[in-house]
């Protein structure tokens, strides 16, 4: 009987609303009570297909309803209707008794067909039976086999749980996935002094910097500083722009297959950064999806491993131990990129000339040796190759070998002040930054780089703020705005060695002087050596504490953390290349004002003869030191702090 037929039935009946509920209160609808809780139970084995409103009232347009409207009463229509949602709601403990029914249904199921899939001998006699299993949806398998593999791995059987996983999703599918997942930690970056619970997102403060493609070119062996001004002396249309996400992709007018990829930059420009955004964007799914694998080799990491003979596969499971976790082996067949970041920090020779060649993945081979094979295109030729330098080191590579040449050149005018912008939080405050930034020639080129346009930041804003506070309190003036480079790096020094001091010293306020000395002798060394990366036996040379090293982040910083091998040995650096000249050219000051010595003269140990306000002799040393030297090393420091050596660096 439809509605409008009961209506003609019971003409005198009361005229309920739609939205009327029936009363369990009501003498008059004890009767159909047990009904419904039978109808709910029922239900309940499908709750899917129930048709209970989620008000759990019966509906008066109801069918099902129909057959008891004739029961109800004036008295029914004047209760109060939350009366009928407390009556008729569904017993809670018996729905969910149900859903766990189901759920292990669901799991049992699934947990059969995995292990058909591991051990299919053990199962050939329920074959028979297990064809009329239902196929589950793909979420609900998926949420299966997460805990089965959670489970095998707690029972420590890792091995069974990858062949599961390798069997489901096949090996590339499986690496990938674990892959993006671990690339996934570059969306997060620490500039200067790492603060526990406080990381900063890459978007929120990266700005896109200035790539270009050109010719191979010769060495610069000009100081990277003044590197810095010859991009702006050059004609805009002498540029081709490229972004870093295209640089295997042919420009409009060339074909041909793009394999090995240089990208050059000063110290400190980028190049690190553009390599972690590349591999963010892949992992996130935004760029060259068409790439299957993404290896990233460190050099300061294959420097490590140069006293041992390797296959090429052991290497690249070294680096990625996702593709030997997967069962990959064969990397040629899968479009595979390569990125070997910091070639200037290699250690190895590179002996393109004399290394024998190499063209298998199995035979066990010197890292030199591998490295070049691999680069001449005899080991992985379908491979994809990107290689980070800065310029003095570029020529380690022949240029035959080169397929594209990149340079990183930071940023330009606009973006400098974009940056600023979004370090500094108040507007205001960044508009004094930039206008004092922009009124120093030297510290406005050297803005150009990210790493000092941070240092700069870390200054000019900590003193704009101690000085908004002292004229709050009437306490006088602030300290004086830095104007040269070298005075920069003093208040970067006096400020990172107050913040660790704070931060790892309860608060007492003192300079650790000595530290400081260790790291410019260390710095001044291997300065002479060429070396920007220190490790951790080398540390110990100096008699520096790992720990104490680790803390002082915002000068001189672990960089092994966020790379990729399985670390054998920690690996540090100073933040920027100039911050290594600042603290070696402080150390040879120090050791002539302090014991007479000139560490750039002829012999380390020859004493000064001439009063400790002559050092004439030490400035002649250094221009005569920086002449031979092929990177020029940087004699600015010297000057500045020539003017005034008596002065010692202490918190204002």
């Amino acid at each position: 009987m439809d509605a409008a037929e009961g209506t003609e039935q019971c003409p005198d009946g009361p005229q309920f609303p739609a939205s009327s509920c029936l009363s369990m209160k009501n003498d008059g609808s004890m009767k159909v009570r047990h009904d419904l809780t039978r109808e709910v139970t029922d239900s309940s084995a499908t709750v899917e297909e129930s048709d209970l409103p989620s008000s759990s009232c019966l509906s008066m347009k109801s069918d099902a309803s129909m057959k008891v409207r004739h029961d109800f009463t004036k008295e029914a229509a004047d209760r109060d209707q939350n009366d009928c949602s407390e009556a008729t709601e569904p017993d809670g403990t018996v729905i969910f008794k149900s859903v766990a029914e189901h759920a292990q249904n669901i799991l049992l199921s699934e947990l059969k067909r995995f292990e058909r899939m591991l051990f299919p001998h053990l199962s050939q006699s329920e074959d028979s039976s297990a064809t009329g299993v239902k196929e589950q949806d793909n979420s609900v398998s998926e949420g299966a086999l997460k805990i089965t593999l959670h489970v095998l791995k707690k029972m420590s059987k890792k091995e069974l749980a990858n062949k599961l996983e390798k069997h489901i999703y096949g090996e590339l599918d499986i690496c990938q996935r674990k892959l993006r997942h671990k690339l996934k930690k570059f969306q997060y970056i620490c500039e200067g002094v790492a603060q526990h619970g406080k990381q900063t997102l890459l978007d929120k403060v990266y700005t896109e910097l200035y790539i270009t493609e050109g010719a191979y070119g010769s060495v610069n062996n000009e100081h990277e500083v003044r590197q810095i001004e010859t991009p702006s002396r050059r004609r805009a249309t002498e540029d081709k722009p490229i972004k870093c996400e295209d640089i295997f992709k042919p420009l409009l007018a060339q074909d041909g297959f793009i394999r090995t990829v240089l990208t050059k930059g000063i110290s400190g420009i980028g190049k690190t950064i553009s390599v972690h955004k590349f591999n963010l964007e892949w992992a996130e799914g935004r760029v060259n999806q068409d790439i299957q694998i993404l290896i990233n080799l460190p050099f300061r990491e294959l420097n490590l491993m140069k006293e041992r003979r390797y296959t090429l596969t052991q290497i690249l499971h070294h680096f990625l131990a996702e593709a030997k976790e997967s069962g990959i082996s064969d990397f040629g067949k899968y479009k595979t990129v390569l990125i070997f970041d910091g070639l200037d920090e290699c250690r190895l020779p590179l002996d393109f000339d004399h290394n024998e060649p190499c063209s298998s993945v199995s035979e066990p081979a010197p890292v030199d040796v591998l490295l070049t094979n691999l680069i001449k295109g005899n080991l992985l030729p379908s491979a994809h190759i990107w290689m980070t330098s800065r310029p003095a080191a570029a020529n380690r590579i022949p240029a035959d070998l080169v397929h594209r040449v990149t340079e990183i050149r930071g940023f330009n005018n606009p973006q400098k002040e974009e940056y600023f912008r979004k370090k500094i939080s108040d507007q205001n405050m960044a508009s004094k930054v930039i206008s004092h930034v922009k009124s120093t020639r030297s510290l406005y080129i050297m803005c150009h780089i990210p790493v000092f346009s941070f240092i700069a930041v870390t200054v000019l804003q900590g003193i704009l703020e101690e000085t908004e506070r002292k004229t709050a309190d009437e306490d006088g003036a602030g300290r004086e705005m830095p104007r040269t480079l070298t005075q920069m790096y003093t208040h970067f020094v006096v400020c990172n060695s107050l913040i660790r001091t704070r931060k790892y010293s309860a608060g007492q306020v003192k300079i650790d002087e000595e530290m400081i000395v260790k790291l410019g002798k260390m710095a001044f060394e291997h300065l002479m050596k060429g070396n920007m990366i220190f490790y951790e036996n080398e540390l110990k040379e100096y008699n520096i504490n790992i720990d104490d090293a680790a803390i002082y982040s915002g000068l001189f910083t672990q960089i092994s953390g966020n790379d990729f091998g399985s670390h054998l040995e920690r690996a540090f650096c100073f933040v920027h290349l100039s911050i290594q000249e600042y603290f070696a050219a402080m150390y040879i000051f120090y050791t002539f004002i302090c014991f007479s010595q000139n560490l750039l003269g002829p012999c380390e140990t020859t004493t000064v003869r001439e009063a400790h306000s002559d050092v004439s002799s030490l400035l002649k040393s250094a221009v005569d030191k920086a002449l031979q030297s092929k990177t020029n090393t940087s004699i600015f420091f010297f000057v500045s702090l020539s003017d005034s050596h008596r002065r010692r660096i202490r918190p204002h």
